[in-house]
């Protein structure tokens, strides 16, 4: 394992026990407020690493050797004798509303925690959104289809008014993975504003949109983005790059003759012809030189591209005309945060629940690896990044806690609500058979993430 996936790695830990800290903590906390006993207060899984008796209950609090999960082990008649004293305080005795509190508590605070980060990075930084300026339009696509054009920019979706890329792209997957539809109203360069209907026929051709990468290229529209020269920042070692001698600092012009105007050029050019053999001319130091290189392939889900290891010098900075900043007062940050939080929320519900009836593409699953990617990724790109994708994990933590899957928080709660309603719990052989089901289900879950992350990192 390289260097890098270490510190990705590493990254994904910290991401995964944070917040499974903070769910457990909800279930602890409640529990207590409430008058349950908790036995044991658990980060991780296994052998205890650290261990703490502590309080009048003498709570066990453990740091355990497995960090991808936790527990909070309440008082219970079921797992063993309570002396008599204390039968009020176990989990059973409680009224079942109480129940219900202390299982919905976790992915509460998952929630809470998750609009908490985002008040903060509000009120802080305010908000700067990328404005949804449309760049190039592909001729008979769905989008040239729809009157499109160079130049529009996207200010509502399905009658939403949008702030930007960001918010465009959730309410088109919202409403093309449902419908196959999206209302857009586009202001053009003049400031003049018309209506305008994304469509796209056939459940097939609208799951392939929801594939990851795959919306833009699908509707035949990408959002304009700065030019980025085609300069040499690093050259990975070995790479085709290296091997050819190209260095950091060189300026690529050209590849088999063909004018390379910036970095997306190039990465375009290069990405189309995995395996062959091009002649990249380049500038260093105001000397004209061309090398021969061997271009490699690599799968990116599930196609084979192009790539010669180099990053470019500059980072994407986008102009003061591109970018749109408002500041938020500590109220209004809480108000956006608390909406964003909402909207996240319930747009993983929908897409979710498509996923099931078919109209969601199921390599949206992720499982660890790719998590791990995407946290290593966010903490390279700095604090607000890595508390974004925080916000994100939470939230997702959150709603696939409240799933009706008897082995989650969710199941535990329809289990709740059925003894609330026939007045006596469900037998211990349906409840077993609901925990096995249960078990299978994440099984399956996982099972079709991890080979998805597979399919990602291995082809």
């Amino acid at each position: 394992m390289s260097a890098l996936w270490y510190g990705k790695l590493l990254w994904f830990l910290v991401a995964v026990s944070l917040l499974v800290t903070v769910h457990e903590f909800g279930h602890y906390w409640v529990a207590r407020r409430l008058g349950f006993k908790v036995l044991r207060f658990s980060v991780g899984f296994g052998r205890p690493l650290l261990k703490r008796v502590w309080g009048r209950d003498r709570t066990e609090y453990v740091l355990a050797a497995i960090p991808l999960g936790g527990y909070v082990k309440l008082l219970d008649e079921r797992e063993g004798g309570v002396a008599p004293d204390e039968l009020h305080r176990s989990f059973t005795r409680r009224p079942v509303w109480q129940r219900i509190v202390v299982l919905l508590a976790g992915p509460a605070f998952n929630i809470a925690f998750a609009v908490l980060l985002l008040w903060g990075m509000f009120w802080v930084s305010g908000i700067t959104e990328v404005r949804a300026i449309v760049g190039e339009v592909t001729a008979g696509s769905p989008a040239a289809t729809a009157g499109l054009a160079s130049g529009d920019e996207i200010v509502a979706v399905e009658g939403r008014a949008v702030g930007g890329q960001r918010e465009v792209v959730f309410g088109l997957l919202d409403g093309l993975s449902g419908s196959g539809r999206a209302a857009l109203k586009l202001r053009d360069s003049n400031g003049r504003e018309r209506q305008a209907e994304l469509a796209v026929v056939g459940t097939d051709a609208r799951r392939h949109l929801t594939e990851p990468e795959q919306l833009f290229d699908g509707l035949g529209f990408h959002f304009r983005q700065p030019e980025i020269p085609a300069l040499v920042g690093t050259v990975t070692p070995g790479g085709p790059a290296d091997k050819a001698g190209l260095r950091p600092g060189d300026l690529i012009t050209a590849v088999d003759g063909e004018p390379i105007a910036d970095f997306r050029a190039l990465v375009a050019r290069i990405s189309g012809a995995p395996g062959a053999s091009v002649a990249v001319a380049y500038r260093r130091g105001g000397v004209e030189s061309s090398v021969r290189l061997q271009i490699a392939s690599e799968t990116v889900e599930g196609r084979t591209v192009g790539r010669i290891r180099v990053t470019p010098a500059t980072r994407v900075s986008y102009p003061d005309s591109m970018l749109r900043h408002t500041d938020l007062s500590p109220v209004a940050a809480l108000g956006k945060a608390a909406q964003e939080s909402w909207d996240m929320t319930v747009l993983q519900a929908r897409l979710f629940s498509r996923m099931l009836f078919g109209q969601v593409s199921l390599k949206n699953l992720s499982g660890p690896l790719s998590i791990a990617e995407y946290a290593g990724e966010s903490a390279a790109a700095g604090v607000s990044a890595f508390l974004g994708f925080l916000v994100l994990i939470s939230l997702s933590l959150g709603f696939l806690n409240l799933l009706p899957i008897p082995i989650l928080d969710g199941g535990q709660i329809v289990f709740q609500l059925i003894e609330g309603v026939k007045g006596s719990p469900l037998s211990e052989r349906a409840q077993a058979l609901g925990q096995q089901l249960g078990i299978l289900l994440l099984l399956a879950l996982m099972g079709v993430a991890l080979f998805n992350d597979f399919a990602r990192q291995f082809g």
